[in-house]
């Protein structure tokens, strides 16, 4: 993946007070960011930085190697009409525009108007039938469905997001979300704000904010975690059968998709990947194995001991092998006197407390 966004060493002052204070980071091409942390920790500063809106005292942000800190007003002008979309928690459509007028307007700041793109836009978010509704006569998802498509009619290399959901309610934030996830499936470049730790697990990583400094990086949630696992069991597998592991053989869990996730992975060192083969690296090929372990011995547990008969010996293994420990692990490995097959016939790899070294797969 290449690097869209560069913040570096990025300080903002306001008398005394830090907004923003020795800020680094980046962000790759198609990548979404959670921006998370208290009130006053800094997210909607660096979302206005971000954006062009403000600039930094110190420290630099660069956008496809541009520093955006060094442009004048006129540059910045168009760095924001070209390669910016907001999305804001007030959605700060004018008032006596219809939708599609709304949609258009940034169309004018950017170059020249075209009516069918701005009509596609509004339909891509679901309120074709509203395009000539003014804003009093739509609900607030709906005016904010009217924000995405204006925030998407210039084709942005980056969507900026400050609160996009906090104004609405449970069934329109449903809505929205579900579109956010869409397009950052097409392949865009999502910085979100958001207090909500539902929304921000959805995000490829969540960058936490405190007193306007770095507080952590969380590139896997728990359910990332698992979804992780599965796929380097399914790689390990591949192996196993003796089966190239094509990206298009590899499935996740859920709706996410298996290239985007290979990539996080690959990021964290667990594969590499070449066109469209996947490979493990060591530390990838040691956690595949321990958790094909893993479920392998849960397997061989709820069969032999609970007399528990597929699929559901299946099914409990997959949510125990999340949870057993090292020494759970051999404690398991050592009342089922070593097995060396699960119940299926697939080799369960040996442990040390097998009395054989672990080999590698």
């Amino acid at each position: 993946m290449s690097v869209l966004v560069e913040v570096e060493h990025l300080t903002r002052a306001y008398g005394g007070v830090r907004a923003l204070d020795d800020l680094s980071f980046t962000v790759d091409a198609g990548e979404w960011i959670a921006i998370m942390g208290p009130s006053g920790s800094g997210k909607t500063t660096l979302v206005n930085i971000l954006g062009g809106l403000d600039a930094p005292t110190s420290g630099r942000v660069l956008v496809s190697g541009e520093d955006i800190g060094k442009m004048d007003e006129a540059g910045l002008t168009r760095y924001r009409a070209e390669k910016v979309g907001f999305v804001f928690q007030q959605y700060h459509l004018v008032p006596y525009l219809t939708a599609l007028e709304n949609v258009m307007l940034a169309q004018y700041f950017h170059s020249m108007t075209d009516e069918g793109e701005a009509r596609q836009a509004l339909e891509r978010v679901g309120l074709g039938e509203r395009a000539t509704h003014l804003p009093s006569q739509m609900s607030g998802g709906e005016q904010q469905r009217v924000a995405i498509a204006r925030a998407l009619i210039n084709h942005p290399k980056i969507i900026l997001a400050d609160e996009p959901t906090g104004n609405l309610d449970e069934a329109n934030e449903h809505i929205v979300v579900n579109l956010l996830r869409e397009l950052h499936t097409q392949g865009h470049t999502i910085l979100l704000v958001t207090h909500d730790p539902t929304i921000g697990r959805l995000a490829d990583r969540r960058i936490e904010l405190a007193h306007g400094r770095l507080a952590q990086v969380t590139v896997y949630s728990a359910d990332d975690q698992e979804r992780v696992d599965h796929m380097l069991q399914q790689i390990w597998i591949c192996g196993e059968e003796g089966t190239a592991p094509r990206i298009e053989r590899i499935r996740t869990v859920g709706q996410f998709d298996p290239r985007r996730m290979l990539g996080r992975m690959a990021d964290s060192g667990l594969v590499s990947v070449r066109d469209s083969e996947v490979a493990l690296t060591p530390t990838g090929e040691a956690r595949a194995r321990d958790i094909v372990r893993r479920h392998r011995l849960a397997e061989r547990l709820f069969t032999d001991t609970f007399r528990i008969d597929d699929p559901e010996a299946h099914t409990q293994a997959c949510k125990f092998e999340h949870i057993i420990s090292p020494e759970l692990d051999e404690r398991i490995c050592t009342f089922l006197n070593h097995p060396k097959t699960c119940p299926h016939g697939n080799p369960i790899p040996p442990g040390e407390c097998c009395g054989t070294k672990a080999k590698s797969h």
